[in-house]
């Protein structure tokens, strides 16, 4: 049986994470607004992101970590831009930037993306 970690974009722009061991239904009972809480007052939803593991330990433990993402970190994530990935990884004092751009770093959202 696999695990799912999913990310769904709300209509209000925001993130949602979750896991499952049924994807299709639960972006079903996501949409139809079926638990009270988050998704309930943003939908619709679309699903943006999903990843499958071969335990739930290992998806709860995945959805864990990307919940509490910046949402650039997410949004790298979703785009599958490894190199903005490790560069939102990084804590803001760590990460080299310049407002002209003129330092050879390419740009993401108006941030440096190394």
């Amino acid at each position: 049986m696999a695990f799912w970690v999913y990310m769904l974009r709300c209509a209000d722009g925001k993130y949602y994470t979750g896991h499952t061991d049924d994807l299709d239904r639960r972006i079903a009972e996501h949409q139809a607004g079926a638990f009270t809480g988050f998704t309930s007052r943003r939908t619709p939803v679309q699903l943006v992101w999903s990843e499958n593991f071969q335990t739930r330990i290992e998806a709860l433990e995945a959805e864990r970590r990307i919940k509490p993402w910046s949402r650039n970190k997410k949004e790298a994530l979703i785009a599958g831009d490894w190199a903005a990935l490790k560069y939102w990884a990084k804590a803001p004092s760590a990460r080299p930037s310049t407002s002209l751009g003129a330092n050879g770093v390419f740009v993401v959202g108006g941030e440096d993306a190394r």
